[in-house]
């Protein structure tokens, strides 16, 4: 199938340019900012000078719709990846909650059985773990029940089980951390930091020996405090000094003010934040009660002003972000300009994820996983994998 783009606004990753796209075999065959792309024969979209933009890549979320990836079918995932496609995600990573060593297992399982690639589905990468080894100082809406500390007798039977795990987000500063980094580098696995009470060295110490990734920068981790009357710097601090280190920012306005935005922005720049959703089943539903993990085992949370509470409201449990959502608030609040927030939600995940030689940019050679949107964001075509989705 051929598909030509034309009048487009293209969102390259270092600025936006008309154009026109032109896409054969589920590939992008040829981007043009000058001259016309002669394609006789080929379905032709006018973008009427609309943004043409890479679609989303969400590595962090776990669930939309209604359906969240924990709650034990295959039809479960596909409901949740499908829900996030409606919002420009057209690559995704489900994750996972803490629970139990069965659970896990059994998630694992169930998850070996998932068609990667699955017509009007997102691209699954693979799988993301958060957990289950946490701080029990900064679990959040992560189940305290479960957490505990890295054993290579756990770790290692998942890793026998599977090779889709892409990532695994974890407390570095827990014993056993340091054998559990070396394995999952030696894997081939991001490591991330997560949920953690480490201090700034041992973050540094962390990075030094694989850890890539701080997951949802500034939730359940360290800042500075006092020790025998010294101020300690804390995780967060370690993020910001640490010019590699990249960090997941969960950008829907409720998790993050705009001035920590800003800041963040302003510091790590656009070629070290990853947009993330963090959402849970709520994302795409009204207000009301839900389970964040599996119903009846994971943790009730409400929905309401936009984000997830716990149900004493004491803290956030995941967000009901979409992918658009997350641009939107990046341009809106931290005064982002749209083609740099659009680069943390496709071009930055990927590069992070070793996928950026087929997705995240529009370049030719890689995936034709194109989205169509206005000034707002609001997505109006969504062109996966070369086929016209809506």
């Amino acid at each position: 199938m051929r598909i030509l783009v034309v009048n487009g606004s293209l969102v390259l990753p270092y600025g936006i340019r008309k154009g026109s796209v032109l896409i054969e075999d589920g590939k992008i065959a040829e981007v043009s900012t000058g001259s016309e792309i002669k394609a006789d024969g080929a379905e032709v979209i006018d973008a009427e000078g609309r943004y043409v933009s890479p679609g989303f890549i969400d590595m962090h979320t776990h669930g939309a719709g209604g359906y969240d990836f924990m709650d034990g079918t295959v039809d479960d995932i596909y409901g949740a990846c499908k829900a996030h496609l409606e919002h420009g995600t057209t690559t995704i990573l489900p994750t996972s909650m803490t629970s139990t060593s069965e659970s896990l297992f059994s998630f694992i399982e169930l998850f070996n059985k998932v068609e990667l690639v699955r017509e009007g589905c997102p691209e699954i990468l693979g799988l993301h773990l958060e957990g289950p080894y946490f701080s029990p100082s900064q679990c959040g809406a992560q189940d305290p029940r479960y957490l505990r500390n890295p054993e290579p007798e756990e770790y290692e039977r998942v890793l026998a089980m599977t090779d889709r795990i892409k990532r695994w987000s974890f407390a570095v500063e827990l014993p056993g951390s340091d054998r559990f980094l070396s394995v999952l580098k030696k894997h081939g696995i991001v490591s991330s930091a997560a949920h953690t009470d480490a201090d700034c060295h041992q973050i540094f110490n962390a990075f030094a020996n694989g850890v890539e990734l701080m997951t949802h920068f500034y939730s359940c981790m360290t800042s500075v405090k006092r020790v025998n009357a010294y101020r300690v710097a804390g995780a967060i601090e370690a993020g910001y000094l640490l010019d590699d280190m990249y960090v997941e920012v969960i950008a829907d306005g409720c998790h993050l003010p705009a001035e920590l935005l800003k800041l963040i922005y302003k510091v790590k720049g656009s070629d070290r934040i990853c947009l993330i959703t963090d959402s849970m089943r709520a994302a795409g539903m009204p207000d009301g009660e839900y389970w964040l993990g599996e119903i009846g085992k994971g943790v009730k949370c409400i929905k309401e002003d936009g984000v997830a509470k716990l149900p004493d409201r004491s803290a956030f449990a995941g967000s009901v972000a979409t992918a658009d959502r997350l641009v939107r608030t990046m341009i809106n609040l931290a005064d982002v300009p749209l083609y740099e927030a659009v680069k943390m939600a496709s071009l930055v995940p990927a590069h992070l994820l070793h996928v950026d030689d087929r997705k995240g940019v529009i370049a030719e050679g890689r995936d034709a996983d194109i989205l169509i949107f206005d000034e707002d964001i609001n997505i109006s075509r969504i062109i996966l994998r070369g086929e016209v989705y809506r």
